[in-house]
């Protein structure tokens, strides 16, 4: 069994940071991939109005299409009631996702910029969103900016806290920490997991974190090392925010999957995830964006070290 849990990031929080719109066929290539692979939860898609992002226009049409395996949670992101509502359409329809996701700031001048919402219309949002939910889905709770803002600087660990108590007192079961321009430090990252796991047993506390500075990778390892078990990545590290929203400046890259696997593997701690297959989906993706991609692992190859690079989880 694999000791900790990957949610792969790429077809959507990566997707959304890109201009170039991929074909429904190569979405669908992309998440199968990522299940063969042996990952247990992947972001598949997003009910976002296609409007403000066409990127995912297509998303019943994917989660339609993709192949399923037992025990793995597809993830849609919801940004409010009607998204919900979709969300429910389509697994009426016997195709939908299993695990959505809610999303809010921890700071009111983020969530303005970021969801045209204050903190308080967005709880009530979720509340809503929760409501609608009517207990179908496992539900995934994310506090955006949790180490820092760029508008309002540092953010009170007490005050980011509360809001995984309101999640928990909401129903959900898996709440994210997001660094969402790159400020953490491990320190900060152990302080806060901590609390998180001491004060929270009934939460599941996952990362996700941005590469912004460089310290992505860092900040996971103390994570681990404070108890963490569910981390988000991205292959090649892509994604981070729509190219629309304009905050924190420069690169904003989500922690890179194939690195992430490669330290842990190395650690001698078991991902559950298909070596080989990981580094053919690494080419993969950089074929279908056209582009070299920021993953070392890419560039470099597997520790020599590791015994097999085409092990799997047994």
């Amino acid at each position: 069994m694999s000791e900790i849990v990957i949610c792969e990031c790429f077809a959507r929080d990566g997707l959304q940071h890109e201009p170039v719109m991929l074909p429904l066929a190569t979405k669908i290539a992309l998440i199968d991939r990522f299940t063969d692979m042996g990952l247990t939860r992947i972001e598949a898609t997003s009910y976002s109005n296609p409007k403000v992002i066409p990127q995912f226009a297509d998303a019943s049409d994917v989660l339609a299409g993709i192949r399923r395996a037992p025990g793995v949670f597809y993830k849609a992101t919801c940004a409010n009631v009607r998204a919900v509502e979709r969300a429910l359409i389509d697994s009426g329809k016997g195709f939908g996702a299993n695990e959505i996701s809610l999303l809010v700031s921890a700071t009111d001048s983020h969530s303005l910029k970021n969801l045209k919402r204050t903190r308080a219309d967005q709880w009530q949002n979720i509340a809503d969103m929760v409501a609608a939910a009517s207990g179908q889905y496992r539900l995934v709770g994310t506090i955006s900016m949790a180490f820092g803002c760029p508008f309002e600087g540092r953010v009170s660990e007490s005050d980011v806290l509360k809001d995984v108590e309101k999640f928990s007192n909401a129903g959900v079961e898996l709440v994210a920490l997001g660094d969402t321009t790159g400020m953490a430090v491990p320190a900060a990252t152990q302080r806060l997991f901590s609390a998180v796991l001491r004060e929270f047993p009934q939460i599941v506390p996952v990362a996700h974190f941005h590469d912004s500075r460089g310290t992505g990778m860092v900040n996971y390892l103390a994570a681990y090392e404070s108890g963490v078990r569910y981390f988000d990545c991205s292959m090649g590290g892509v994604g981070g925010h729509p190219t629309e929203v304009k905050y924190g400046g420069g690169f904003t890259g989500n922690v890179c999957t194939e690195d992430w696997v490669n330290l842990l593997e190395s650690m001698g701690v078991n991902t559950g995830i298909d070596l080989q297959r990981l580094l053919e989906g690494s080419a993969y993706c950089e074929s279908v964006l056209g582009r070299a991609l920021h993953s070392k692992v890419a560039l470099s190859g597997l520790n020599p070290l590791l015994k097999s690079t085409a092990r799997q989880a047994s």
